[in-house]
């Protein structure tokens, strides 16, 4: 973009040049052009609804009963992307959005009232059950937080409130401890193209202002390392038992398919 000012006295002409970059994820806002809407707070096109998810008068949607997930069924996530939502959650809620296949959530909780709470891995904004967020930037129950996610190949970073509270890439050898805990659970980090999905984990919870840009590998990405939350001992004891469980009933199940084959 360029901007001229005229001088009159000289009559000479000075001229700023700004370049106008629609990737600032490193901080700033994007044109709002650049992103596309997945939920404009009037109609759910583009999303399966099993019925339990509403519409509110605030133009958000709402998780008001039984019923399953509210999912994006439009197009697939691209590989490389930038997801901007808000989301608030009722006393003691939990809920997740799931943006990659298999394990990828970004945990969506109250960190006071719920349980998991307890595990700076699964509070809200963690990588659920892998990377904890840097501290609580959570708002009090009841007021609207602001949420990003952002997918550059195998760098994640999650941000709550204007803050980036996650960021890591699964290949560095840094995290092998944290990223084995995703792929007990179940966890592909490879695997790419899922559909949007806000989690019903039975709980009310509000989202709204979902918007999506697809990014590419060359867009520059905040760089500002952040330290993940330390888990306490007996956390991290309670976690390995809960992967020795998950692997004990894979394992059961698996012989037990061997054996209805044999049948």
């Amino acid at each position: 973009m360029r901007i001229c000012v005229e001088s009159a006295p000289a009559l000479l002409a000075v001229c700023l040049i700004f370049q106008v970059s629609p990737t600032p994820t490193a901080g700033g806002e994007i044109p709002a052009g650049a992103f596309t809407v997945l939920f404009d707070g009037k109609n759910l096109k583009g999303w399966k609804n099993p019925g339990n998810w509403e519409i509110e008068a605030d133009g958000s949607v709402f998780r008001k009963s039984k019923g399953g997930s509210l999912v994006y069924v439009a197009e697939k996530m691209p590989d490389d992307f930038e997801l901007r939502f808000e989301w608030k959650v009722g006393p003691g809620g939990n809920s997740g959005i799931y943006y990659r296949p298999t394990q990828y959530e970004y945990q969506i909780l109250d960190n006071q009232r719920h349980p998991n709470g307890k595990n700076p891995r699964t509070t809200a904004a963690s990588l659920y059950f892998c990377m904890a967020p840097s501290r609580d930037a959570t708002k009090p129950v009841g007021q609207w937080n602001s949420g990003r996610i952002v997918c550059q190949g195998s760098i994640i970073q999650h941000w709550l409130n204007g803050e980036k509270v996650v960021a890591f890439d699964y290949h560095d050898p840094r995290w092998a401890a944290q990223v084995a805990l995703l792929r007990a659970r179940g966890g592909n980090l490879e695997a790419r193209g899922a559909h949007l999905s806000l989690q019903d984990h039975g709980d009310p919870v509000w989202y709204r202002n979902i918007r999506l840009r697809k990014i590419s590998g060359e867009d520059r990405l905040d760089p500002t390392p952040v330290t993940p939350a330390p888990v306490p001992a007996k956390i991290q004891a309670a976690e390995k038992k809960k992967v020795e469980a998950m692997q004990k009933k894979r394992d059961q199940a698996k012989q037990a398919g061997s054996k209805r084959k044999q049948k």
